[in-house]
């Protein structure tokens, strides 16, 4: 589904993981639950969309469609941060245990809906197409 901006069209979405500080496995049972809840609340508040999530212990996957001008950079920095202060006000073992709650870096990659062959093809043959008219 394309999205628009004031200056452009776009459908961008990105494959994003993050990892707890020492990849403990703290994702677990009401923290993972309260995760799950506010994560949503915060990348609509960034104007992004979560289109999928899922946790395991020690990680978090996450399907994301935002705007590029924003940048996806800013998203992620925004959730992590968010629900890294909400985390460990909630569940003081976290604070105890951990001196941050997230890693500093993070996995991203974009995901497409046709495939790379189709768009390097479809660019390699854009001469063809104008000669064609």
């Amino acid at each position: 589904m394309y999205k628009s901006n004031n200056n452009i069209v776009y459908n961008c979405k990105y494959h994003i993981i993050w990892c707890p500080k020492y990849r403990k496995p703290v994702l677990v049972g009401d923290v993972e639950k309260m995760l799950k809840n506010i994560l949503p609340f915060k990348a609509n508040e960034l104007g992004a969309e979560i289109i999928e999530m899922e946790t395991d212990k020690d990680h978090v996957h996450l399907l994301i469609s935002c705007d590029p001008q924003f940048g996806i950079h800013r998203v992620v920095k925004g959730l992590k941060g968010f629900s890294a202060r909400v985390l460990r006000e909630n569940f003081p073992h976290l604070k105890s245990t951990m001196p941050s709650m997230w890693t500093n870096s993070y996995f991203c990659a974009t995901v497409g809906s046709i495939s790379l062959e189709t768009v390097k093809e479809y660019i390699e043959n854009q001469q063809l197409r104008t000669k064609r008219k």
